[in-house]
C-alpha cells in the first residue's frame, strides 16, 4: 500500500537528512493523528510541496504532532516543461473537477480564466474566495496522489491577458471542436511551458480562438467526441503526459 503523504513545514522539510527527526504540526498533524491515525512504527511521507518528498517513520504521535524518524529523502527535479491548464470558469463543479484530476495527471500551474461565455463570473470581491477553493482542491488532490510538488494556482486572467500569455509560452494548444490537427500529433517543446486552454460551457468564441491564434496558439483537437469543460483539460493532459512524463 502506498504511504500517505502529508505537507510539512518547507523549512523543516529542506533540513530533512536520512537518520535525523522530522516534526509534523497543527492540521497536518491533527489530520495524520486523527483521521489517517498514524501509530507508531507506521511510516508516511512529508513533502515541502516544491518537490522534495521525505519517508518518515512515525516515533511519537499526539494530537497535534507527530514526530518521526527521517528513513529516506528523494527530491524531484523541476521538470524542464511546464505543463499549464488554463480552465475557463464553469458552472457547478465542473472547474472543481478539472482542477482536481489535472492535480493528480501533473499539471504544474493552473490559470483560471473569465472567458466571454462563462457563466460563472469572479467578482472582485470573491476573486481571493474562489482562488482559496481552488487551491484548496489542488492541495487535497497533491495529497491523495502522493504529488511532491505542489501546483501554482494563478491570479484569474481575461481574454487580453491570456493572449499575453500565450506570447510568453513555449506552446499553446487550444482545445477546439472544430479543429483539425490532432492534439496527439503536436510536437512538444523541450523546455518551457505548455499551455492548454479549455474553454466554458458555451465554447470558446470566435474572437477569442482568433486572439489566441494570432499570439501564436495551435487550435486541436482531442478526438471524435466532444468532452465536458471538467474533463476536456484533464483529457489533454493525459495524452501530454504518456507522450513525456510517462515513458
Amino acid at each position: 500500500m502506498t504511504h500517505q503523504l502529508f505537507l510539512g513545514e518547507p523549512d523543516a522539510v529542506r533540513r530533512a537528512t536520512a537518520g535525523g527527526s522530522l516534526v509534523l504540526e497543527g492540521d497536518e498533524a491533527r489530520h495524520a493523528a486523527s483521521v489517517v491515525r498514524v501509530r507508531p512504527g507506521e511510516r508516511f511521507y512529508v513533502s515541502d510541496g516544491a518537490g522534495r518528498r521525505v519517508l518518515v517513520e512515525a516515533r511519537h504521535v499526539e494530537r497535534a504532532l507527530v514526530r518521526g524518524e527521517v528513513v529516506q529523502v528523494h527530491d524531484e527535479p523541476v521538470p524542464a516543461v511546464r505543463f499549464v491548464l488554463v480552465q475557463a470558469l464553469a458552472k457547478g463543479d465542473r472547474d472543481d473537477q478539472a482542477v482536481e484530476a489535472a492535480t493528480e495527471l501533473g499539471v504544474d500551474e493552473v490559470v483560471p480564466w473569465q472567458a466571454e461565455r462563462s457563466v460563472v463570473v469572479w467578482r472582485p470581491d470573491r476573486v481571493e474566495r474562489s482562488l482559496a477553493k481552488w487551491r484548496s482542491v489542488v492541495v487535497r488532490a497533491t495529497k491523495q496522489s502522493r504529488r511532491a510538488r505542489l501546483p501554482e494556482v494563478t491570479a484569474p486572467v481575461a481574454s487580453a491577458a491570456l493572449a499575453r500569455r500565450v506570447q510568453d509560452a513555449a506552446l499553446t494548444l487550444v482545445l477546439h471542436e472544430d479543429a483539425v490537427e490532432p492534439l496527439a500529433g503536436v510536437p512538444l517543446p523541450q523546455s518551457g511551458d505548455v499551455l492548454v486552454v479549455v474553454g466554458p460551457e458555451g465554447g470558446i468564441t470566435d474572437g477569442e480562438v482568433e486572439a489566441l491564434t494570432a499570439a501564436g496558439a495551435r487550435p486541436v483537437r482531442l478526438g471524435s467526441t466532444i468532452l465536458r469543460a471538467g474533463s476536456a483539460g484533464p483529457a489533454a493532459l493525459a495524452v501530454l503526459s504518456a507522450r513525456g512524463r510517462w515513458l
